[in-house]
């Protein structure tokens, strides 16, 4: 007997205190271009778009997809703002696909998620965490994989958010496939540079964590 094929999941992320930037609209043209950056990158059901204000969502066939795309996002919007992102398990529906409107479980999982990211960021030591992940309510978890994806996200998320600007780029790179040598001649360094980053950095673990999570189904 065939397993049941696992439900989307969805991605909620918005921009950490947009209001407060100076330039708004060039805020939201970074947005726009690191939105399409990784749906150039990840494969979706529904990609990245920008939906009400500086928030955005996209569906995936998968949990390790959805993931991707968060850590892909964050990086490429690192430089110049924060994001927080809710993953939910569970079908949904689109009500208004012109004003990117959804609704159903796995909407409002995703909704949970980023709403307890946003309160975790109100105390000072989970500072660093960006990332939830919920399942809808009703859907089982057997073996507990949602409390296991939550402690990887937390130790990703503190480990990424400790990252400099540079150590940033480079997992970016790292992430898409760039050896150390090309990054070393796109940031002007030298491989032994890059070498002592990625060491001291944990940028190695993070590659590894970021590609054991993107096989999750």
């Amino acid at each position: 007997m065939s397993e049941m094929k696992p439900s989307p999941v969805v991605l909620i992320g918005d921009v950490v205190a947009s209001r407060a930037a100076g330039d708004r609209s060039a805020l939201h043209r970074e947005l726009e271009r690191a939105l399409a950056r990784t749906n150039e990158r990840v494969t979706a059901v529904e990609p990245l778009e920008v939906t009400v204000g500086d928030e955005f969502q996209g569906v995936y066939a998968t949990l390790g997809a959805a993931l991707d795309a968060a850590l892909r996002t964050r990086l490429a919007l690192r430089p110049t703002a924060e994001t927080r992102y809710g993953l939910g398990r569970g079908d949904t529906t689109t009500l208004d696909a012109d004003r990117g409107i959804k609704d159903g479980p796995g909407w409002w999982a995703a909704r949970d998620a980023i709403v307890e990211v946003e309160e975790l960021a109100g105390r000072a030591a989970f500072g660093h965490v960006h990332t939830a992940y919920r399942i809808a309510e009703g859907k089982d978890d057997p073996h507990g994989l949602a409390l296991a994806v939550e402690a990887a996200l937390d130790c990703q998320d503190h480990m990424v958010g400790s990252l400099s600007e540079r150590s940033g780029r480079l997992l970016e790179g790292l992430l898409d496939g760039m050896t150390q040598r090309e990054l070393a001649q796109a940031e002007d360094i030298s491989p032994s540079a890059v070498s002592q980053r990625v060491r001291a950095d944990g940028l190695a673990v993070l590659v590894r964590s970021a590609e054991l999570l993107r096989e999750l189904p």
